[in-house]
């Protein structure tokens, strides 16, 4: 294929072909008008027709050679563009599977993540639910450990009364005995 450069200087070169055939008819049919020969008009007007018909041949083959290359260039670009597009299209084909499978693999990844997730809560409220009950028996075990601290004190303060109340009856035993054994021992008692 030619360069851009080479077609512009051969149609430059056919255009001026042609241009120049219509400026030799034009000079040639002034110059047999101007001359006045009827044979030499004629001739003239014969030449005319014939540099006009060649310079119209030759514009016309320009005409077909660029229509040519246009379509050429058209059909050339057409291919290219097609091509383009299919290397798109395979292209799109491509990326579409690469983030379908991704999406794939994230919405895979989430559900394992809400599994776990899931899980994890109810791992959570279970070992939530274990940390109340052991708070409540640790907190009950406190109470009756306060309570019964209480009442052992209560009981030893009892105790402590009670030995005291011991210790009181037996003073009042012993000094009962005593007065029993002063009073048996008076002379003049009698002895039933």
């Amino acid at each position: 294929m030619s360069s851009p450069t080479a077609r512009r200087r051969q149609r430059s070169t056919r255009l001026t072909v042609a241009v120049s055939l219509l400026t030799t008819a034009a000079v040639l049919v002034t110059a047999a008008f101007l001359g006045g020969s009827a044979w030499f008009q004629a001739f003239a007007a014969f030449s005319a027709v014939v540099l006009g018909a060649a310079a119209t041949r030759i514009t016309h083959t320009e005409l077909l050679q660029s229509r040519r290359e246009a379509a050429r260039d058209r059909a050339e670009q057409a291919q290219a563009y097609r091509e383009l597009t299919d290397r798109r299209t395979a292209e799109h084909a491509e990326f579409s599977a690469a983030m379908t499978s991704r999406v794939e693999r994230q919405e895979v990844a989430l559900t394992e993540l809400e599994v776990a997730l899931s899980a994890a809560q109810k791992r959570a409220a279970e070992a939530t639910l274990k940390f109340n009950a052991e708070a409540r028996r640790a907190e009950l075990a406190e109470n009756e450990g306060r309570d019964t601290t209480r009442r052992l004190e209560e009981a030893e303060e009892r105790a402590a009364e009670a030995a005291l109340r011991v210790a009181e009856l037996e003073q009042e035993i012993d000094v009962l005995r005593a007065e029993v054994t002063a009073w048996e021992q008076q002379p003049g008692r009698m002895h039933a």
